[in-house]
Parts: structure tokens; sequence; C-alpha cells
């Protein structure tokens, strides 16, 4: 599957998610810890990247950034790279750390910016690492606690975060940790961590609903935006590059519910394509089938071939 160019350009705002190779840990203690946020600080002095929020999980991290003059690449180059090479002489390892290609997502400010603060920030929360926003609050591996000035890291712009909210810190900090709290009750919002029309528009079944009610709008899987705001970055690129709800978008979003779902269950991806019988894998075809036909909008020959099964397999599970 071909990967579209990075789109970039000094003040531009990214989600960036980085994960280890094959889900491997890429922080085994706080040595790492430190020494990863230690190169985010010296990365985004160097190459004047600005750093909204982060948080460093076990086998992936999160930022939300906006782009210096030097571009995403050269601060990405810079933390991944060195951080790495740090991390396999420590751990006495070899070979790739992280995987090859990081994933970045250029955001609308608005509604975003607030929506991702709080959706990086509550990472913890959702693993389990922290089990209530209090203790979030101390949780030293997420910028929300640099937000509630419990911490403090001078590559991290706190001030125009807080400006967002209210106009004095003090009222800025009670308005956020309201605003967070209620994000919690949104649940994982996979909107979030990825671009397109289907992700923009807030799920698949409001894409159908603006195609019933005869909306058009653009849309590119590398943007999280308003058609507007689509239509603003891409310019004079061809209509090609607009395609409404790519098919290659549905398959994306239908891959990572089944990595996500098997990851879940202690299911191996690779033995339900291999069409294993075994009880719990025809379970969650059962489950699945249904949410890639009708609410990704998968043919029944592209699901079939992504749950191990075939066609008739598909339209099988379809009636039960």
């Amino acid at each position: 599957m071909p990967r579209g160019a990075r789109l970039d350009a000094p003040g531009a705002l990214h989600h960036v998610m980085v994960r280890g190779i094959e889900r491997t840990a890429i922080v085994i203690d706080d040595e790492d810890r430190l020494d990863f946020l230690k190169r985010i600080g010296k990365a985004s002095d160097k190459t004047g990247t600005v750093i909204y929020a982060w948080s460093l999980m076990t086998n992936h991290a999160h930022l939300l950034l906006r782009s210096g003059s030097a571009g995403l690449p050269a601060f990405m180059r810079k933390v991944l790279t060195g951080y790495s090479v740090s991390f396999n002489k420590r751990h006495h390892r070899t070979g790739h750390l992280f995987q090859n290609r990081y994933k970045s997502i250029l955001c609308e400010e608005e509604p975003y910016f607030v929506k991702l603060i709080s959706y990086i920030h509550l990472n913890p929360l959702r693993a389990g690492l922290a089990d209530s926003l209090e203790k979030l609050d101390r949780y030293p591996w997420s910028g929300h606690r640099t937000l509630m000035g419990f911490a403090e890291y001078t590559w991290q712009d706190t001030e125009y975060v807080l400006q967002q909210f209210a106009g004095t810190t003090g009222a800025a900090r009670k308005a956020y940790i309201e605003f967070v709290r209620d994000q919690i009750q949104l649940g994982r919002q996979p909107e979030l961590t990825g671009g397109g029309l289907v992700r923009s528009a807030g799920g698949w079944s409001e894409v159908l609903s603006m195609r019933q009610r005869g909306e058009r709008r653009f849309s590119d899987e590398r943007i999280l935006g308003s058609g507007d705001f689509v239509e603003e970055v891409l310019g004079d690129v061809g209509e090609l590059q607009k395609e409404m709800v790519p098919m290659r978008l549905r398959q994306v979003d239908a891959h990572e519910i089944l990595e996500r779902q098997c990851s879940e269950k202690g299911l191996s991806v690779e033995a339900l394509r291999a069409g294993s019988r075994n009880r719990e894998y025809s379970s969650i075809r059962r489950e699945l089938a249904e949410k890639f036909v009708i609410e990704l909008g998968l043919s029944h020959a592209d699901a079939a071939r992504m749950l191990g099964i075939s066609r008739a397999g598909v339209s099988m599970l379809m009636r039960e």
C-alpha cells in the first residue's frame, strides 16, 4: 500500500504517534523515560518545535506539537535516532526500536486543539497507569502534571494551552480539569488518532448521513479537519488526492480495529487470518463482520480477506 507524503509547514499543528516495532517496549525504566524527554527538549529547542501535550507509554508515545522552521521530520529524527541508539546500547540489543514510519496527522486547530490536549494527557488513565484524575496530577510521564503546576518542562508550552481555557492561570486550570472530566465520559474517541473524512466527521454513520443529505466534503487521511481546511491545505493537489472516503482509509481503520480486538482478547491476528476454527476466533469474526461491512462499508470480499473466511462465510455471519 503506497504511503502519502507527509504534510508539513512551519506552524503546522501535528498529532504525532510513535510505536515500538512489533509492539516492543520503547522504555523499560525511568532512565529511559528521562532520556526520551531530554531528547524531546533538545530537539524542540534546535528545530523551533513547540510542544503542547505529550504522554510516554510503555510501547508508544503521543505528542501534540507545532512544526518549527526546520520541519517535523528534522525534529523527529533528532528525537528517535539518538534515543534508539542510546536505548540499544543501554539494554544490549540490536536492530530497529521504532516502527519505521511514525504517524503524523495534520490537525485543524479549532475544534481539535483542546480535544487533543485532553486525549493525549488521558492516555495513562485509559491504560490504568493512573486510576484517577487526582493520581494523574502527579503521574510523571505525561504533560498533564505540568499543566496542573506540579512539574516544569521548559520545552512544554503550558501558557498557550491554558490561555485556551481562561485568562488567568488558576481559572484556566479549573476550566481545563472540568473539560478533561467531560472528555473522559466520551470514551476513547478513536477519531482523534487519525485523519480522513470518517474521523473528521465523527464516524462512518455520520458519513453515511452526509451522503444521504447530498453533502460532499474533501478529505485526506493525513489531515484531521473540516472539508474547507483540507482543501486549503491541499491547495492545487489533484482531485484524486481529495477523493471522498477512500477505501484505503476504511481498510486501515478495519486493520486497526482487528489488531486491537485480537490484542485485547489475547488472540493472534495471523491465526485468525489463517482460518483458525477455534471458538474464540469464530466469536471475534462474528463480532467484526457486521462492523466491517455495515459501519466501515467494506465489501464482503474485503471483510472476508481480513477475517480469514470466504465471502459466503461473511454473508452467513451477517445473517446470524
